[in-house]
């Protein structure tokens, strides 16, 4: 972690959530931010690993974000691990304790995981809406990327995946 860094400054949420599909991304997992679930509820991240595991993660960039918004409670039936992320200098105090959920803590580059996210798999119905709900809106998202003309270096991409550079 950036130790220069005053615990003062606003990290605002786009960074925050940048910092955090980042490290998933590193991790090899896969993920999506702006995600609307079933419940019409929106999630700022949901990631899936390899191995079909799903997270969410709430980023809450300030104390009055947190006490104003409390949707996240919704949250934890929808994923098997489910997270807050924010940045170092935010009161953890006010957050779930370790049985609710995990915490990661962000400078705004890197990354770290100070709560462990406890796991509670969803069922199987459950999971497989929401992977092929993830599928059908990621690909949508690619298609619109492209038809709209984004730097989107899907030549690349296809020879990484080729390769084995992408996870499976």
């Amino acid at each position: 972690m950036n130790k220069r860094m005053n615990t003062a400054d606003h990290i605002p949420a786009e960074r925050i959530t940048g910092a955090i599909a980042r490290m998933f991304i590193e991790r090899g997992d896969a993920c999506l931010r702006e995600f609307t679930l079933r419940s019409g509820r929106r999630v700022d991240l949901i990631a899936i690993g390899s191995g079909g595991e799903i997270t969410i993660v709430e980023v809450k960039s300030s104390r009055q974000d947190f006490i104003s918004d409390r949707k996240w409670q919704e949250y934890p039936e929808w994923a098997d691990r489910f997270y807050f992320a924010v940045a170092e200098g935010f009161p953890r105090d006010l957050l779930p304790g370790p049985d609710e959920s995990g915490i990661i803590i962000t400078d705004g580059f890197d990354c770290l995981e100070v709560q462990p996210a406890p796991l509670a798999k969803l069922a199987g119905q459950r999971r497989n809406h929401l992977t092929r709900r993830l599928a059908h809106v990621a690909m949508r998202r690619i298609e619109f990327g492209i038809a709209a003309g984004l730097d989107v270096e899907i030549d690349e991409l296809m020879a990484d995946e080729a390769a084995g550079a992408l996870p499976a």
